[in-house]
């Protein structure tokens, strides 16, 4: 082979590898897009009349999901599976958005931590690196810390909304969160940059809680509930 023919021959494999990122790049608009309108379903519920919506938004957001799986069919059949990492770049930053959306809304449904597997059956996505397209475990982690500061703005609003409740059980969830993190050893930096988020998270729920102790407000819940 030439050293002309040998480059024609690179030329045509890059070509090829570019049509295929484009292809990617495609239906990662897609996702993004589809994202934002869950988003702005789910933070809907930060509204003064909000809470009374979670249902409806919830069911909302779940036919959306039914889209997001869509795509993420359509976008496992533009590569081959054994290169799930070779671009797995184009659509982590969005599988990392939409594992927050299912996290978000599972726990405004049920006040649970959503597992990975359950992230992952929301999606349409494996979990089981090996069965292919699947929630890299980073990912999921990601996930669930972006919906940790959703959560504070929660409790924010709560007080705002008059719920003196829920700013209380948000702070038990998410100090309950920070003590599962703490167990991992996160060497990943953009991870471990994000989990470093958290305390500041933490810190502004106990503040919102404080506040409503000082004020008397946690003490009436207290009494209401019994």
């Amino acid at each position: 082979m030439s050293v002309t023919e040998m480059f024609s021959y690179i030329q045509g494999f890059l070509s090829a590898d570019q049509d295929v990122r484009e292809d990617i790049r495609k239906v990662v608009q897609n996702l993004e897009q589809t994202a934002r309108e869950i988003l702005t379903v789910l933070q809907s519920v930060h509204q003064p009349t909000g809470f009374k919506e979670i249902p409806s938004k919830c069911a909302r957001a779940r036919e959306l999901f039914c889209t997001v799986k869509a795509h993420l069919s359509e976008l496992k059949r533009k590569f081959p599976m054994e290169q799930y990492y070779r671009f797995h770049e184009h659509w982590r930053f969005v599988l990392q958005r939409l594992t927050f959306l299912a996290a978000f809304a599972v726990y405004l449904e049920s006040e649970a931590l959503v597992t990975r597997e359950e992230a992952a059956q929301i999606l349409g996505i494996e979990v089981v690196r090996e069965k292919g397209f699947h929630l890299d475990i980073e990912d999921y982690l990601a996930g669930v810390l972006i919906m940790a500061s959703e959560l504070s703005r929660l409790a924010v609003n709560s007080v705002t909304a008059g719920d003196y409740t829920r700013p209380i059980r948000i702070s038990n969830f998410i100090n309950e969160l920070d003590s599962g993190f703490r167990l991992l050893n996160l060497k990943n930096d953009p991870l471990r940059k994000r989990y470093d988020g958290l305390k500041y998270d933490v810190k502004k729920i106990e503040e919102v809680v404080y506040d409503l102790s000082i004020r008397g407000l946690s003490k009436e819940t207290d009494s209401e509930a019994k």
